[in-house]
């Protein structure tokens, strides 16, 4: 929480998939604040990043805008900040907005504990019942852990997610063993 003449600004981050969800329940939790200044910033289907803020009332760039470039600035990725605003009957000015919405931003960020973003595409093989032990084990060596498995008649179908990198040496040293679907 960062105080600025006695306006209170709490940022909360997210993963960006929980965002709608803590922006409804700020909002209940904070019914007297004035402000629920937003940014994110996110990958899409497509591997493109999308980005989108709000100044939520602020004056126009003071406040959606900076909490993006914090996020931009440090390149995070599929995460939303939420900034709740108590007035505190002072007026700051842009220059002032501006400041205190990216600190409240940087202060949130260096207090969380942030994930690597890696991309990871899919996989999908079959393997016969006799060579599953061997897979899996191949596939731990790996460290691919995004695993789904469906027993069929002839075998076993695995679905796997994983860097391209991790996937390129699993086929390496797995080639034999399995077949390959198209995805």
């Amino acid at each position: 929480m960062l105080v600025e003449k006695q306006s209170k600004f709490i940022a909360h981050l997210m993963p960006y998939n929980m965002y709608d969800a803590v922006l409804a329940q700020l909002k209940l939790e904070h019914p007297k604040a004035r402000h629920f200044v937003t940014a994110f910033r996110y990958v899409n289907a497509f591997h493109q990043v999308v980005e989108g803020s709000s100044d939520d009332g602020e004056p126009k760039g003071t406040s959606g805008k900076p909490t993006l470039s914090v996020l931009q600035g440090q390149d995070l990725i599929n995460v939303a900040v939420v900034v709740v605003r108590y007035f505190g009957g002072t007026k700051l000015g842009t220059g002032g907005l501006v400041r205190a919405y990216s600190d409240a931003t940087n202060l949130v960020v260096a207090s969380s504990s942030l994930v690597l973003y890696e991309k990871h595409e899919r996989l999908i093989f079959s393997v016969d019942y006799s060579d599953v032990g061997k897979v899996d084990y191949m596939l731990e060596t790996e460290g691919i852990t995004n695993i789904s498995k469906t027993y069929e008649t002839l075998g076993v179908r695995f679905d796997v997610q994983a860097t391209q990198e991790k996937l390129n040496a699993f086929t390496i040293v797995a080639e034999r063993m399995i077949k390959i679907e198209e995805n």
